[in-house]
């Protein structure tokens, strides 16, 4: 059992280092960018792939419950990883790098956000959703890993974790969304 705690210890020091490394412009500016979307009634889209999708879907139920709980504001926020009918129809029928832009191209509007997570930052699919913003002039919010990939390089704003597992930066990418949500309710919550 020493050996667990030891593991434990390490991973927990890894965690909290590559945190720290997120660059703290960057959220500051991301944090800017979220709520000026939902304040203009825009509409926020999130995706990911794997562990990533499952923090895309967390951030709809967050910010669409939670966020509009404590605060005055209805966010409209959609996951663009939440439609196993969808992704599997595109992928089937087309192909799979274009489950998101594919939805994309038909969903978001000018002024809307798309926040993409993605650990490698390389996903064929990751690479098309941006490209897709970029032909829509639609501003992009990236949460990347390891080197960072296209995802760093080519988002409006990237926030970057230097992480060499997969865990490290999907926990890493988990946390940094809640302390964005936590940061925007205390600035704007209900005085009751």
């Amino acid at each position: 059992m020493n050996n667990f705690k030891f593991f434990l210890q390490s991973y927990i020091s890894n965690l909290s280092n590559s945190i720290l490394s997120a660059d703290i412009e960057s959220m500051d500016k991301a944090a800017k960018l979220i709520f000026s979307t939902i304040k203009k009634r825009k509409t926020i889209y999130v995706c990911g792939n794997g562990g990533s999708a499952a923090i895309a879907n967390h951030y709809v139920c967050d910010f669409l419950k939670f966020f509009r709980q404590k605060t005055k504001y209805m966010p409209k926020i959609i996951s663009l990883s939440n439609s196993i009918e969808t992704i599997t129809a595109i992928a089937n029928d087309i192909d799979y790098s274009k489950v998101f832009s594919y939805q994309a191209e038909s969903l978001c509007e000018k002024n809307d956000l798309i926040i993409i997570i993605s650990s490698s930052g390389n996903s064929k699919n990751i690479i098309e959703i941006i490209k897709t913003a970029k032909k829509k002039g639609i501003t992009t919010l990236g949460f990347s890993g390891f080197k960072g990939g296209y995802l760093k390089k080519e988002s409006d704003i990237s926030v970057h974790i230097a992480a060499e597992n997969y865990g490290i930066s999907e926990d890493s990418h988990h946390v940094l969304m809640h302390v964005l949500l936590q940061y925007l309710i205390k600035f704007f919550e209900k005085k009751i």
